[in-house]
C-alpha cells in the first residue's frame, strides 16, 4: 500500500495530489513529531535534568522497555543510570530517532497532550496512544498509527514553531524524501521505519518556489526496517524527485488569479451638431 500526498505550505491550501490519503499505517518514528510538540507546548523546562532510564509504564498495566538492539542511536544508552537535559533527548528524539529517548520525552508529558497535538491539527484518523515497543498494549489492540493526510496535517501545524522546524532540518536519515532532492535543498521533516513499513513527511524549502509539503507511506514486502539501507527509501526518494521536478505546478496553486485587465468603454459617437441658423431672407428697404 502506497500513500502520497502533496500540498503547498501557505496557509491551509489544499493538496494538489493525493494517493490513498486516508490509509492508515504503523506511524513507526513519526510519531515522535507529536510527542516533541506535546513536550514543547506543555512549558516543562527542556533544560531540566532527567533521569536516563529503560523502564516506562504500560498503557495496559505493568512495566516495559526498550531494545538497544531495536534503536538507531546509541548515545542514550551510554547515558543509562545518568541524569541529562531534556533538551537533549528531545534532540536526539528527531535528530537520530532514538526510541528510549522517545519514550524518556512521552514520560514527561501525557497521552491526553500529544493526542490534543493531533486533534489541533485537524487530523482525522490519527493517534499516538502508546509509547514505543509497548508490546502489552500492542497485544490489546493499541497501535501508533499515521495517515499521510493527516502527517500532512501534523507538520502543518507547526508552522508557527520554527523552533520545532529547524530541529527537523536536522534529521541525520536523508536516505529518503531527502535522497530526492537537489544537494543542500532545505527540508524540515521526519521519517520512520520499521519491517513492512517506511514513511516520512517533510517540508520542502526551495530557492526558486514556494515551500511545499510531502508526506509518503508505504506498507509492504520492500521495506525491511534498515534505516539507511531500506529498499523502500529508495522508492520514497524516487517519489520525492518527482514531486520535486513538477515543484512549479504546485507554486501555480497557490498564486492568486491575476483580474482580467479592464477593457475601456466603447467610444460613443459625438452627438450630431446642430445646423447653423439661415440668414434672414434680405428685405428691400424703403
Amino acid at each position: 500500500m502506497l500513500s502520497v500526498v502533496v500540498a503547498p505550505w501557505v496557509g491551509d491550501s489544499k493538496p494538489v495530489f493525493v494517493h490513498n490519503p486516508d490509509e492508515l499505517h504503523e506511524a513507526a518514528s513519526t510519531m515522535k513529531i507529536a510527542v516533541l510538540a506535546a513536550l514543547c507546548r506543555s512549558g516543562v523546562s527542556l533544560d531540566a535534568e532527567v533521569p536516563v532510564v529503560n523502564r516506562f509504564e504500560s498503557v495496559v498495566g505493568g512495566e516495559f522497555g526498550n531494545d538497544p538492539d531495536r534503536d538507531s542511536d546509541p548515545l542514550p544508552w551510554e547515558l543509562l543510570g545518568t541524569h541529562v537535559p531534556l533538551r537533549l533527548l528531545a534532540e536526539r528524539m528527531i535528530t537520530h530517532s532514538s526510541n528510549l529517548a522517545t519514550n524518556i520525552c512521552l514520560a514527561r508529558t501525557t497521552q491526553r497532550a500529544v493526542a490534543d497535538v493531533w486533534r489541533r491539527a485537524g487530523a482525522t484518523h490519527s493517534s499516538t496512544p502508546r509509547g514505543i515497543e509497548d508490546h502489552a498494549a500492542r497485544a490489546q489492540g493499541v497501535h501508533n498509527r499515521v495517515t499521510a493526510r493527516d502527517l500532512v496535517r501534523l507538520l502543518r501545524s507547526l508552522a508557527g514553531e520554527p523552533e520545532l522546524l529547524g530541529l527537523l532540518a536536522c534529521n541525520e536519515f536523508r536516505v529518503d524524501l531527502a535522497a530526492g532532492l537537489p544537494a543542500n535543498t532545505r527540508i524540515a521533516f521526519k521519517n520512520g521505519w520499521i519491517p513492512g513499513t517506511r514513511l516520512a513527511v517533510g517540508v520542502v524549502q526551495a530557492a526558486d518556489c514556494p515551500p511545499y509539503l510531502i508526506a509518503v507511506c508505504y506498507t509492504g514486502p520492500l521495506a525491511d526496517g534498515t534505516d539507511r539501507t531500506d529498499p523502500a527509501a529508495r522508492v520514497i526518494a524516487r517519489i520525492s524527485k518527482a514531486v520535486w521536478d513538477r515543484r512549479d505546478q504546485i507554486s501555480r496553486a497557490v498564486l492568486p488569479a491575476r483580474p482580467a485587465p479592464a477593457r475601456p468603454a466603447p467610444a460613443r459617437p459625438a452627438p450630431p451638431r446642430p445646423a447653423p441658423p439661415r440668414p434672414a431672407p434680405l428685405r428691400p428697404a424703403g
